[in-house]
């Protein structure tokens, strides 16, 4: 696998960095670490040139992580997705069962869910997200008994799971307020939220494609009392649904306005819608260009959220390396197990040592990391990669060929 080259048209290529002096400061700017505005990261993600974006927001990076920014990370980690039963019906997944749909819902009992747990330990894995649909029977009680049982058996496991669209679901069917929910499933093991559900936060486009979950403002208020609570998050964006470009930096500026009250998003990682299988058809869709524009302005507007991730899940393992180039730190994980984007199209596959390579011929030096992004391995000695050809991703999917659920493992004890 090698890095692909992108060929700007020779009129760009040949143009000043911007043809608009304006620009050109703001984006001087940017890159030696000032804050932006909503309207000069609009000015920049729809006119900056592509490089010159790119190279503004490498800086950024290089300087935030002074030190080790010869460093790109990796994590192994399994989606578990314990019930496809949903009644929230987004127009964008494929994933989902209506709750009368008996033939098509399903639900894994919880020994399932310990021998999957089992088999992520077994493949050196140290993060498990917890996924599924908001079952219209699944309380505040229901992740209590699955997490305090996952961290019984497994308490080196980090539970880096849901966002807020499950909390206000359980907490409403719990009778409870969002908070004591949060408090309730972080006693009982949650260690972080993983940002699912943000999706587009503003109005209009969070309406026409997930019309029954909570507002934007309303995700964003139970992950800050999450934050307050002292269970930090990932924050994430669905990018290609028909949402606008301001619409998309206006996402961008919701969130920064939380973290500069709470400080509690770990990372920001953008991701193209997949047009498989679901209500949305495929009408539009992100191009990796506009993505790597995302990833861009995002590290050069998010100048409060320490680490950028790429996302080569959905838009194809070149295009995630060439992510390192433009801003992201982080190639995000070998995923064992992933169903949710995967039914609506996304095919991409890896292995812990192609990830390896990739990062390498990025020209950076590959490193495992922590949920909490501390370097677990530093791979800075090829002789020493790991040759472990079992660490694989969708090693049980049952939306992409060939996933299997690996019977051959042995499943370590419970400790």
């Amino acid at each position: 696998m090698h890095l692909i080259r992108v060929v700007m048209p020779a009129s760009e290529r040949d143009a000043p960095v911007t043809e608009n002096a304006d620009l050109q400061s703001v984006l001087d700017r940017a890159a030696q670490g000032g804050r932006i505005t909503p309207e000069e990261a609009l000015d920049l993600y729809r006119s900056a040139p592509l490089h010159a974006l790119g190279s503004a927001a490498d800086a950024v990076r290089r300087r935030r992580y002074a030190g080790t920014e010869h460093i790109a990370t990796y994590i192994i980690e399994r989606n578990i997705n314990y019930t496809n039963v949903c009644v929230t019906a987004c127009k964008f997944c494929a994933f989902y069962a209506p709750p009368k749909d008996t033939a098509k819902g399903w639900t894994r009992d919880l020994d399932d869910i310990l021998r999957r747990c089992a088999e992520t330990v077994e493949l050196g894995g140290t993060q498990v997200m917890f996924q599924g649909g908001h079952h219209p029977d699944y309380g505040v009680e229901y992740y209590e008994e699955h997490f305090s049982a996952i961290k019984k058996a497994f308490p080196q496991l980090v539970i880096h799971s849901l966002g807020a669209s499950e909390v206000e679901h359980m907490a409403r069917i719990s009778k409870v307020s969002p908070e004591e929910a949060i408090r309730r499933i972080h006693a009982a093991g949650l260690d972080s939220f993983a940002g699912a559900g943000a999706e587009l936060l503003p109005a209009r486009p969070r309406k026409a494609i997930a019309p029954l979950k909570e507002s934007g403002e309303r995700w964003l208020e139970i992950m800050e009392t999450a934050h307050t609570l002292g269970v930090e998050s990932t924050s994430t964006m669905l990018m290609g649904t028909g949402e606008t470009n301001a619409e998309r930096i206006e996402h961008l500026r919701m969130i920064r306005d939380v973290q500069d009250r709470t400080g509690g998003f770990r990372a920001f990682i953008p991701y193209t819608y997949q047009p498989e299988n679901n209500h949305l058809k495929g009408r539009t869709q992100a191009t990796i260009f506009e993505y790597l524009r995302m990833i861009s302005i995002a590290r050069l507007f998010l100048d409060n959220i320490a680490h950028i991730q790429g996302s080569w899940l959905t838009v194809g393992k070149e295009a995630g390396q060439l992510s390192l180039h433009y801003g992201a730190d982080d190639l995000g994980s070998v995923m064992l197990e992933e169903n949710v984007v995967s039914s609506a199209g996304a095919k991409h596959r890896s292995n812990r040592m192609e990830l390896i390579d990739l990062i390498r011929k990025a020209d950076r030096v590959p490193a495992q990391r922590a949920t909490t992004y501390e370097h677990l391995l530093v791979h800075d000695d090829p002789a020493n990669d790991p040759v472990d050809e079992r660490v694989v991703s969708h090693l049980s999917s049952t939306a992409i060929e060939g996933g299997t659920a690996h019977p051959e493992l042995k499943l370590v004890e419970a400790k």
